[in-house]
């Protein structure tokens, strides 16, 4: 691993050896003539990775070439969070990432990973297009130096997959459930009644295999990319987080491009969030099936004790006055 640090950061940022070798490329790259490397937990099947690629061809085809991205599959430049560091240090990448991440910088952003916010894309879509939004994109630029490239990146809703049947919260007591560590996270899957374990995503299935955690939980395209229908036996629909995912980069460098390089790739990036969420809307049946066919069993729930047992959360974290203001959009 090379490792870096910059005065202004509290933290020391690690910076893996892949994102060197792709930041040591750029070197003598013309200032008119840009490239953008965007990292991605996902795999290459995933619906949302289909949208990516498609970004990249047509960010290509409009710039006619002068401004190109490569994209980097299974958190290949790193894991989210150090990717995240490096945009802040004015590298040119970008990281797909969901909102309790960037709640580091503002907290606003934490609420759209809370608990049963809003009902599929269409839901959420309208909550990461309005003003209330571009509010918080501004404060985040003008915090953390990050750059909101467009935020309608819809990856479905997330599921329980444990190895034993869950009907309600209780199910899950002394369960240890991988979760991302951001805290919206995590206090959701203390109040589901589970033992909230932070890792990263590329860890999940050996921990599984291993037995190191007992459940997980994830959208179905994420849960079929990573096979962990071969490591958990239960898939229970709680929908607990409808998980909205956007690109960020770093401001310094989106500064840098031209003002026509600037439009294309915050318009290819909206465009391209469309069609990776339309898709990922259409591929949810054929997941299930596929689940089923390779021994899972999927379960519908009552998700009114699931919805009431995380009510809490929202004031816990200090969100309540924000959630009135989420659900007016709502209406």
């Amino acid at each position: 691993m090379a490792k870096a640090r910059n005065s202004n950061f509290s933290r020391r940022v690690v910076i893996p050896l892949a994102s060197v070798l792709v930041l040591a490329g750029m070197t003598g790259i013309a200032a008119a003539q840009q490239q953008l490397n965007i990292n991605t937990a996902l795999s290459t099947e995933d619906p949302l990775y289909k949208g990516l690629e498609r970004m990249r061809d047509k960010v290509a085809e409009r710039s006619k070439g002068s401004l190109t991205i490569r994209l980097f599959p299974g958190s290949q430049l790193g894991k989210d969070e150090d990717v995240l560091e490096q945009a802040r240090a004015g590298a040119n990448v970008a990281v797909v990432v969901d909102g309790g991440r960037l709640a580091v910088f503002v907290k606003e952003f934490g609420i759209l990973s809370a608990p049963y916010l809003a009902n599929g894309f269409d839901g959420i879509r309208k909550v990461v297009t309005s003003p209330l939004f571009s509010e918080w994109e501004k404060k985040l630029k003008a915090t953390s130096g990050h750059q909101i490239l467009s935020f309608n990146w819809w990856q479905g809703d997330r599921h329980l997959l444990t190895n034993k049947p869950v009907k309600v919260p209780a199910d899950l007591a002394g369960v240890r459930m991988r979760t991302p560590g951001a805290p919206v996270w995590m206090e959701t899957i203390r109040a589901m009644g589970a033992t909230p374990t932070s890792m990263g995503w590329s860890e999940v299935y050996p921990a599984l295999q291993q037995k190191v955690i007992d459940a997980a939980e994830a959208q179905h395209p994420a849960t079929h990319g990573s096979r962990l229908y071969e490591v958990t036996k239960h898939l229970t629909k709680t929908s607990h987080f409808n998980l909205i995912t956007g690109i960020v980069t770093s401001g310094a460098w989106f500064d840098k491009l031209s003002p026509e390089q600037q439009t294309i790739l915050k318009e290819e990036s909206l465009a391209a969030g469309d069609f990776a969420s339309r898709a990922t809307e259409a591929s949810l049946a054929k997941f299930e099936e596929d689940f089923k066919a390779k021994g899972m069993t999927v379960s519908e729930v009552d998700k009114s004790v699931f919805v009431e047992a995380t009510k809490g959360v929202y004031d816990k974290l200090g969100y309540g006055d924000l959630r009135k203001q989420v659900e007016a959009l709502l209406k």
